[in-house]
């Protein structure tokens, strides 16, 4: 990643949170410790941030500036991406429906494929925590079916709750395993395009004992984009017939269990 990558998306955390630890940063960007020290100072010495005790927060507008636009997310809108691959994600769905146990609590990230295995969990009475208003909604219709949400932003484009970075909206809540989608999944890991994404999937995977990823085969073809954690942490990957051999190798050395499901 070059250094005007990374400094951009150390700038649209900030314009979400006004605040970002080095803690976070070294979890949201593929660069060393002192690699992310050098990309704060050039961002200081341009009057974008200010250095602070444990990380970094936005400088103050001057007096006369224009307001900053709302931030939104890097990324096809939900709306767009919602027809790709329909079929694909509709059987990767239920492949994940599969592996839930009734009355189990479970947490499903927003994502187009994610929804997709909502039709599926009728009659589990499952608890899920999700912030996907879309899951939310797809959800709503089934009464044994407990419904949690993080507190945090709306951002439109996809209907989603984020928090700023370094601020914990969870609800205590125990969920032993996390359904969660990709922009790209490569040997470097698991990736979105937008470092707001990247922060709150990285807690929800720290509070998961089994992480379940859930893309097709077409998320191995591209591999930008920042780290949202490594192949290592992955326990499961449900993916589509059409996953080329290569990935799949790739998939299985990780030593993750992968599961092609059937159209």
């Amino acid at each position: 990643m070059h250094a005007a990558e990374r400094e951009s998306l150390i700038l649209e955390s900030l314009r979400l949170s006004g605040f970002i630890s080095y803690r976070d940063l070294e979890a949201q960007l593929d660069a060393s410790p002192a690699t992310i020290r050098r990309d704060l100072s050039r961002l200081e010495e341009h009057g974008h941030i200010v250095r602070v005790h444990g990380g970094a927060k936005i400088a103050a507008p001057a007096a006369n500036a224009a307001p900053e636009p709302q931030s939104r997310l890097t990324g096809t809108p939900f709306d767009q991406s919602i027809t790709q691959n329909l079929a694909r994600k509709q059987a990767i769905g239920r492949a994940a429906a599969a592996l839930c146990e009734p009355g189990e609590g479970i947490m499903i990230d927003g994502g187009t494929t994610t929804l997709q295995m909502c039709p599926c969990l009728e009659g589990l009475d499952l608890q899920v925590l999700t912030n996907s208003l879309h899951i939310v909604n797809a959800l709503l219709p089934q009464a044994g079916t407990r419904i949690l949400l993080p507190s945090g932003t709306l951002f439109r484009e996809q209907n989603i709750i984020l928090a700023p970075a370094g601020e914990d909206s969870m609800p205590r809540f125990h969920a032993p395993k996390l359904f969660m989608g990709a922009a790209a999944v490569g040997p470097r890991g698991v990736m979105q395009q937008d470092v707001i994404l990247v922060a709150a999937e990285r807690r929800l995977v720290d509070r998961a004992e089994q992480v379940i990823l859930m893309v097709d085969s077409s998320k191995f073809v591209s591999s930008s984009g920042a780290i949202v954690c490594g192949l290592d942490e992955v326990d499961t990957l449900i993916t589509d017939s059409g996953i080329d051999p290569q990935a799949a190798d790739m998939v299985r050395r990780a030593g993750i269990e992968l599961i092609i499901a059937q159209d």
